[in-house]
């Protein structure tokens, strides 16, 4: 029977079965449509806050069937997002009614220690990429929990263990494949297609399908030191600002978090976790100076536990978290970027870090500087570039029925903070509420520009828009 599928225009359409049959004839992969079997599984992704439904997903194995993919909905005119990994918090694969390009089968990671380059496939997650780099002792620059998928964090600008020496994972981007609105595969790199570079370096998922990347390997050891230190929430004020000092004269290679957790989790009627402040830190320079290196955090007071150890780098630091964000819980985040810390926004951020209704959530400082800050804010995209702190605001817990309080506590909680911070936030910890339009605008500063411009030359008409999308606009004065 025919498939009643959402167009590009806010309308409906309908595909018949003929239509639907040249596809998949075109495909490696194949199709799931609304009502097959495996459909209900299929249109899951990790956050369990995201309730979408889908006409049609592609499941594609390789650039042949992307292209006939986005063929296929230019002809029909279909409203079509992308999955990679499907780990964006926002939930920006899945649009209601229309066509997803499912790139989950492309996941392959290529090696070579030699160049200390590695291809990965659009499909894979950052765990892929560490099991595949690990018996090298190298290591891409990504983020801190193995299920994220490549994609999505690498094209919002990508923040992790190796930020402060090596830079944001877009830093260490040499090429990208990419399949245009109009059905062309082609590479975008510093030498061709350099404006198309410059875009997907931060600017998303606007301009095109990106099918691979081609990343700069970095060393790292088999075993590097982390710092984890807990404290007691009655001390939250006073650890931060002692933490914020301690990270501003760290070397590079040092790169931290500062966690509240503020609220006590209850089971069985007893307290199994009291609040606490973390600090958490690796340290990827040279082994023998690690325990040195990080040995304040160990000693500023008297912790409630210290489990700081040597830890393997690519199976203990980057899946540590894996285990406290499990696929299908419901999470809402949002974040803010600051040149500093000033006592009264600590303040805040300890009040409202022990107020969220969920006891799952917690408060991550991140310390930027190092390598990041050392880019200037018009080579790529991403352009925060001199900030020195990142306040992501995590909300997680169970079951859809309790969204209400928990997003109203991130909402509240961020525009407690937002007269201090600097305008715009980590897009791969966006928020999801408000006037997207603004929000993008400033999350990108005077590069919004130069990226309406890019967006103008590969999609003028916004076939990529289920996305924190940056609508075509005319070449910046000068250009």
């Amino acid at each position: 029977m025919p498939l009643r599928i959402a167009t590009l225009e806010d309308d409906w359409t309908s595909l018949a079965d003929s239509q639907l049959g040249d596809l998949a004839a075109q495909l490696r992969g194949d199709l799931v449509r609304m009502g097959d079997p495996e459909y209900e599984t299929e249109r899951q992704i990790w956050n369990g806050m995201i309730d979408r439904r889908p006409a049609l997903v592609v499941r594609c194995a390789q650039v042949s069937d992307v292209v006939a993919a986005v063929k296929f909905m230019r002809a029909h005119g279909l409203r079509a997002s992308v999955r990679g990994g499907g780990h964006n918090v926002a939930g920006k694969a899945l649009c209601d009614g229309g066509l997803v390009i499912d790139l989950g089968r492309m996941n392959r990671v290529q090696v070579d220690s030699a160049l200390l380059t590695a291809r990965v496939e659009a499909g894979a997650r950052l765990g892929d990429v560490d099991a595949a780099a690990r018996p090298f002792g190298l290591a891409v620059p990504v983020g801190v929990v193995s299920r994220t998928g490549i994609g999505g964090l690498t094209l919002h600008g990508g923040m992790g263990w190796l930020l402060r020496r090596d830079g944001l994972t877009v830093d260490n981007l040499l090429a990208l494949d990419v399949v245009t609105a109009q059905g062309e595969s082609i590479t975008a790199g510093p030498g061709e297609h350099a404006d198309l570079f410059w875009a997907l370096r931060g600017g998303g998922g606007n301009f095109g399908v990106v099918t691979s990347f081609t990343y700069r390997l970095r060393p790292v050891g088999r075993q590097v030191w982390f710092a984890t230190v807990l404290y007691p929430y009655s001390k939250a004020q006073q650890a931060i600002r002692f933490w914020r000092q301690f990270m501003a004269d760290a070397p590079d290679e040092l790169s931290s978090f500062c966690v509240l957790r503020g609220r006590p989790m209850q089971a069985a009627g007893k307290v199994v976790r009291q609040p606490v402040v973390a600090f958490l830190a690796c340290y990827s320079g040279p082994f023998e100076r690690g325990e040195e290196v990080i040995r304040p955090l160990r000693e500023w007071d008297q912790p409630i536990a210290d489990l700081s150890a040597p830890m393997d780098y690519h199976l203990g630091v980057q899946r540590m978290f894996d285990k406290d964000y499990p696929a299908g819980r419901c999470y809402y985040w949002n974040s803010l970027f600051f040149n500093d810390l000033d006592a009264a926004t600590i303040e805040q951020i300890v009040h409202y870090a022990g107020s969220g209704p969920s006891s799952l959530s917690s408060v991550n400082i991140w310390a930027l500087g190092g390598a990041m800050n050392r880019v200037s804010p018009s080579e790529t995209a991403f352009c925060k570039r001199d900030c020195q702190f990142m306040v992501a605001v995590e909300a997680n817990w169970e079951g859809r029925e309790h969204a209400t309080a928990n997003v109203a506590w991130v909402g509240d909680f961020v525009e407690a903070l937002r007269p201090a911070s600097r305008a715009g936030a980590y897009l791969n910890f966006p928020g999801g509420t408000g006037a997207q339009a603004d929000l993008i605008k400033e999350c990108y500063d005077k590069n919004f520009a130069r990226l309406q411009a890019v967006k103008q030359c590969y999609d003028p008409e916004n076939i990529w828009r289920c996305n924190f999308n940056i609508l075509p606009g005319s070449p910046p004065p000068g250009d």
